[in-house]
């Protein structure tokens, strides 16, 4: 292919007019910030400098000027690191300058070197400017805001876009009586302002990046809820049709319909709980359904261990959905199905595929953590479950939290099953106040010793009409 050459001269003189340019758009941005904070009345030598700076019912009260400046100051380097890269490009041609009558460079190497190093920063400085947003001196209508909340911590445009309030197309207010929508994210985001943005950061509708790790991440940091995206999710290339429902519920999924690549384990098999180094440390023997099958509807060693059809006989035929609240395969409600008896199970993939094989048994996963509102309404469930998540480890007001959290969505006469939760004998008794405080009625109450130092506690207890 014939290469086609450019004089040195012509090259220096277009990276020279470039750096004037920038410059030109540095000097620019100076004098009209200056000329803002004129008008504004920054530079006034009298007590009104405050009232000409917030004139008009102290509209930038709240206002975050900090993050404003951090935006501002990102952009500038990005200008600075621009230009000095022009001048390094400049100085290297000069150097050269006489050894060759022409530069041995092609055209599609000056087009990528134009492309990379000088319009792209360009762009991205320019996005930068654009997203800066300040609030207008009246605030929002409807609205006691004076600003966007995080518009302006946040560098990635799609997290910012999402965060930005959606206003009603047609003006008028809409069926929850407010004439905009905000996107909600967990106040923890703030906290992970890194983590977030790489989240974040894709391309509109094409795939997302197998990131679902550091999803969780941000999720049970407290990051929760997280922003929707507009990316596609990936799944197995090898994905086989699931196994008909009554064969799933008791039945390994095929190790294909899994995406493996951010677990120890590579098969269902290695998930066995003779294998040390599967991955996880929680709810021995959840993968082998030859053990599980047996939970809760054959005797148990400890008197803590109720069955399924004890707990129903206190309530027949009243109890039809419920939740399952711990760290499982979805086993509590396979049996409780079998039972007509629909349960929706909480999971989290902390170290196997917890929620697929939920999903892949025919059941409902429920992809959420400790610390979330659980997004059901009040007065609705018969029956909550809890195993092998909510123990001794957890902090006291963070299980008030959760406690009454599970009795607002408890329906009066609904039964909270309480299931061999353990704690130190020295820590029972505060336990025992937090969940005897409901004033629920007792149908069963066990307590057993599960080692020298601690105890089991299995309680079956009724929530009170409370009727106003």
């Amino acid at each position: 292919m014939r290469k086609s050459f450019f004089p040195t001269c012509r090259f220096s003189r277009i990276m020279g007019s470039l750096q004037v340019l920038l410059g030109g758009a540095v000097i620019l941005l100076s004098i009209t910030s200056l000329f803002r904070l004129y008008f504004a009345g920054f530079f006034l030598r009298d007590e009104n400098v405050c009232r000409h700076f917030y004139h008009v019912k102290d509209a930038y009260v709240g206002f975050d000027a900090k993050a404003i400046s951090v935006r501002v100051d990102e952009v500038l380097s990005k200008m600075a690191n621009l230009q000095e890269k022009l001048e390094i490009a400049v100085r290297k041609l000069e150097m050269n300058y006489g050894t060759s009558d022409k530069m041995n460079i092609t055209k599609a190497e000056y087009r990528k070197f134009l492309e990379e190093e000088v319009i792209h920063p360009l762009s991205s400085a320019h996005i930068s400017l654009r997203q800066i947003r300040i609030p207008g001196v009246n605030g929002f209508s409807n609205s006691t805001m004076k600003e966007d909340p995080l518009i302006n911590y946040f560098m990635i445009e799609e997290i910012r876009k999402y965060i930005i309030p959606k206003s009603n197309r047609i003006g008028k207010l809409n069926i929850y009586d407010t004439d905009r929508i905000y996107n909600t994210i967990g106040h923890a985001c703030v906290l992970m302002k890194n983590e977030l943005e790489e989240y974040m950061n894709y391309d509109i509708g094409t795939f997302c990046k197998n990131d679902w790790n550091l999803a969780q991440n941000l999720m049970i940091k407290g990051c929760d809820p997280l922003p929707r995206r507009r990316c596609l999710t990936r799944a197995s290339k090898l994905y086989q049709k699931p196994f008909p429902v009554n064969e799933s519920l008791w039945k390994l999924p095929d190790n294909r319909n899994v995406d493996w690549s951010n677990y120890r384990c590579r098969n269902f098999g290695c998930l066995s709980s003779k294998n040390p180094r599967r991955g996880y440390s929680k709810c021995t023997g959840c993968f082998e359904l030859e053990k599980e099958i047996v939970k809760w509807v054959s005797n148990g060693s400890l008197l803590v261990d109720f069955l399924i059809s004890d707990v129903l006989a206190v309530k027949p035929g009243e109890i039809r959905i419920g939740l399952d609240f711990g760290i499982g395969t979805g086993t509590f409600a396979a049996r409780m199905r079998e039972q007509n008896v629909t349960i929706v199970t909480t999971a989290l993939n902390l170290g196997a595929p917890f929620s697929e094989m939920i999903a892949l048994r025919g059941l409902v996963p429920l992809y959420v953590t400790l610390n979330q509102r659980l997004p059901f309404f009040d007065n609705t469930m018969d029956l909550i479950h809890t195993i092998g998540l909510l123990d001794g480890w957890i902090d006291i007001q963070l299980m008030d939290f959760t406690l009454f959290d599970w009795d607002r969505i408890l329906r009066p006469g609904g039964l909270l099953w309480i299931d061999r939760f353990f704690c130190s004998r020295k820590d029972l008794d505060d336990y025992i106040y937090m969940f005897l405080q409901f004033g629920y009625k007792k149908h069963k109450w066990v307590i057993s010793p599960k080692s020298k130092e601690e105890v089991y506690l299995s309680a079956l207890l009724e929530k009170p009409p409370r009727a106003l």
